[in-house]
């Protein structure tokens, strides 16, 4: 009992010191989230497929197509149509369970000018994963820590997922959905059809959720930038495409 005693005594600090950094990591970042930060109409993550699928063509095509949305007037108008007139963006790459990135960090957009300076950022971004499988459900997950601890106050929190094949790496892709809706964070989906002609079929059963997510597909990567301007637009102005836009299909979850 000697002996035992203070190793016991040393276990219980440790485990109290493990709960109270738990608390922090779960408990703070939400809390600054909700009353703390520059207000802003949206908190977006964009989640962009670097799987070993995506070759680096393909690659480029995705952020050409970023590139060119974020350039378009209607975005900057997007935005504007907000309370706040003004939206946050982050933007990382994602492949296997724990291969994830941040290509461009949290910024703050009101305007057609930060518009423009976040498609330079995105221009100038490197790859940073070449394979790894994907699990989507990875993706969201790192999507939910980015959207509960980032600088700003958001009355809307989106993640957008892009991707051209259906989860195959990590835990279940619909229990991470599932997660997130609980949590009240919306799950947009761009599924790229290039590989998997049903995908957007499998995004729309597993992928999205929340009051008003939608699918709007691309036929292949050079028509990405079509669908992710469509995307944009809807995910900022908060309205969702309706049924009769080409690839577009929209559901509550």
């Amino acid at each position: 009992m000697g002996t035992g005693s203070p190793r016991i005594a040393r276990h219980r600090k440790i485990r109290r010191a493990l709960a109270f950094l738990l608390s922090l990591i779960v408990i703070g970042p939400a809390a600054a989230q909700r009353g703390a930060g520059e207000p802003v109409d949206l908190a977006l993550v964009l989640a962009v497929d670097a799987s070993g699928s995506v070759d680096q063509v393909r690659f480029e095509l995705q952020k050409q197509g970023y590139v060119a949305a974020f350039r378009h007037p209607r975005v900057a108008a997007a935005i504007s149509s907000g309370p706040s007139q003004s939206i946050a963006v982050v933007m990382m790459q994602w492949t296997g369970p724990a291969l994830q990135v941040i290509a461009v960090p949290w910024t703050k957009i009101s305007d057609a000018a930060s518009a423009n300076a976040f498609a330079d950022k995105i221009a100038a971004a490197p790859r940073g994963l070449f394979g790894g499988g994907t699990s989507i459900s990875g993706a969201i997950d790192t999507g939910m820590a980015l959207l509960f601890d980032n600088p700003y106050r958001a009355t809307r929190r989106v993640i957008d997922i892009s991707g051209d094949g259906s989860n195959n790496r990590g835990r279940l892709v619909n229990q991470a959905r599932d997660e997130a809706v609980r949590a009240g964070v919306g799950i947009n989906g761009l599924p790229i059809l290039a590989l998997e002609p049903e995908l957007d079929r499998y995004y729309e059963q597993n992928v999205i959720g929340g009051p008003g997510a939608f699918v709007i597909a691309a036929k292949d990567f050079s028509t990405f930038g079509e669908a992710i301007l469509k995307k944009l637009i809807a995910e900022i102005a908060n309205r969702p495409p309706g049924l009769s836009a080409p690839h577009a299909s929209v559901a509550a979850r």
